[in-house]
């Protein structure tokens, strides 16, 4: 039997099922391994230009691995004369060449692929098997268990699962240090002189400088600049990303997590997602890697364990829901928004200078981190009323590390609460004193964040207050915002009365 194995662009390791069994030239009589850069992959969504550059100059370096082990290969670059264009027409070109008789592909990891390879059987009239991909520490069908019959998933008792399952920080029965998490103790203002190591940076090869020049010319009016170019693009490297993580950054990372400076984009985090998303890294070695820092005393109980939740259990948790709520989650409009994407999110022309800076920085480094993400870009998304299909788009776009598995329920769920609270049981709002407190953006800025009202207070301000106002209805009953409710009714109808017209005159502005 002749088999045509396929190997996505986010599924770059020899540890995927898709290729086992391969180990020698021997191996390779009846099997042909088939990598595709096709047009219709980066454009479904105009990524980032240095997303395509990265993910193509990673697959050419992973391709180059697989033939210096003997593995037989057909590789279809973008700038082919005779690539079809479109994964569907490189695999039917593929099975004809080669009379496969067998497609052996490792499951997607979206749903929009998983769609159109569930047609795939009936469309090739070969055997198509699609299996199930071993690098995340969850299976789906796994989550779905867990889930079934719970009244409300909450990550936090996931992320206990998980850690009981594989052992992590776990002494006995019992976790490390007698506490799960360590949160309260993750949630440190930036200091004044931090020592903040450089990220890593990686060389530019002759395959990445070609890969470069290709994406000049072919995507050239994708969002982002695509130098200067520092990703790891090889397994080895990515490795070296991890080491260099763990060995200058981790100890400070659960102080700082949260901290956000200007002209400090990458902080004290890992900057590791996009080689886990890609398959340069997998979620458990990275784990470990961390655990053995805490046993070894190169990093505290409240770092290690902060940067282990964010993987075993938000990431293994995302894609659980991802995969438990497709694809009726996509459109999820909790607070019926319609507000179209305000046009500073590409441009950074805004005088809020926190929202300036993490837009210029999206825009160069196709990176933010999850606080950035999370509590200025989405933050402000919310209160303003964004329709979360913009702001998903958006997010898909914008960042290296961002597949609509891990975007999507970050953005509906976590950022917006555009599902009504299955992710969170609260939305993730809030006022100008959460970014002054966090960060050293206000002191920047145009508007000031301890005024409350009038042209020149921070928009925040009254735009956290106007979000309440205007979903009362559908908020009013949460528990866990309740309080807030309390303090906007006891302000008076004055106060109120200007804390919609602030609103109303800077959202027409927006528009």
């Amino acid at each position: 039997m002749r088999t045509l194995r396929l190997v996505l662009a986010d599924q770059l390791s020899r540890d995927i099922p898709s290729l086992a069994g391969l180990k020698s030239p021997e191996d390779m009589q009846d099997n042909l391994v088939l990598m595709v850069e096709v047009r219709a992959e980066v454009t479904y969504v105009k990524h980032h230009k240095r997303k395509v550059a990265f993910l193509f100059s990673a697959m050419r370096h992973f391709a180059e691995d697989l033939r210096t082990d003997g593995i037989a290969l057909d590789y279809r670059q973008l700038d082919d004369p005779d690539n079809r264009g479109s994964l569907a027409g490189e695999v039917a070109r593929a099975i004809a060449s080669f009379k496969a008789d067998r497609l052996l592909v490792t499951a997607p990891g979206e749903y929009r692929l998983a769609a159109e390879m569930a047609g795939w059987q009936e469309l090739f009239g070969i055997d198509v098997e699609i299996l199930l991909d071993t690098r995340f520490l969850s299976g789906i069908d796994e989550f779905a268990s867990w889930a079934d019959g719970r009244k409300s998933l909450r990550m936090e008792y996931f992320y206990r699962e998980m850690r009981k399952k594989y052992n992590i920080l776990m002494q006995d029965d019992a976790p490390i240090g007698e506490q799960w998490n360590y949160d309260v103790e993750n949630r440190k203002p930036p200091k004044d002189a931090l020592s903040i190591p450089s990220p890593y940076i990686g060389e530019i090869d002759d395959i990445t400088q070609e890969v470069m020049s290709l994406v000049y010319e072919r995507f050239n009016d994708h969002f982002g600049d695509l130098e200067p170019f520092y990703f790891a693009v090889t397994r080895t490297d990515a490795l070296q990303v991890l080491n260099q993580f763990i060995e200058q950054r981790l100890s400070h990372f659960g102080d700082y997590q949260d901290a956000m400076l200007q002209g400090e984009p990458w902080m004290y985090h890992s900057h590791i997602s996009f080689y886990m998303n890609c398959g340069l890294l997998l979620p458990l070695e990275c784990v470990q890697a961390a655990e053995r820092a805490y046993h070894e005393k190169k990093a505290p109980l409240n770092a290690v364990e902060g940067f282990i939740r964010q993987i075993i259990g938000w990431r293994e948790y995302i894609r659980g829901i991802y995969w438990l709520k497709m694809p009726d989650y996509a459109e999820a409009n909790f607070f019926e928004t319609r507000r179209s994407l305000p046009d500073f999110y590409w441009s950074a022309n805004t005088k809020m200078n926190c929202l300036r800076q993490c837009v210029l920085e999206t825009k160069q480094n196709a990176y933010a981190h999850h606080i950035q993400r999370l509590m200025v870009l989405g933050n402000f998304a919310l209160l303003a009323g964004i329709d979360p299909k913009d702001v998903n788009e958006w997010f898909l776009i914008v960042y290296a590390d961002a597949y609509e598995w891990v975007e999507l329920p970050n953005v509906s769920g976590m950022i917006l609460f555009a599902d009504g609270g299955y992710l969170a049981s609260k939305p993730y709002a809030a006022g100008g004193s959460y970014i002054n407190k966090m960060s050293n953006y206000c002191k920047n800025c145009s508007y000031k964040v301890t005024k409350k009202n009038g042209p020149d207070a921070c928009p925040f301000n009254y735009l956290y207050w106007d979000f309440l106002d205007r979903n009362s209805e559908k908020l009013r009953g949460n528990h866990r915002i309740g309080m807030m409710y309390k303090i906007f009714d006891r302000m008076g109808e004055e106060k109120q009365k200007s804390i919609r017209n602030d609103s109303k005159r800077f959202l027409s502005n927006i528009e």
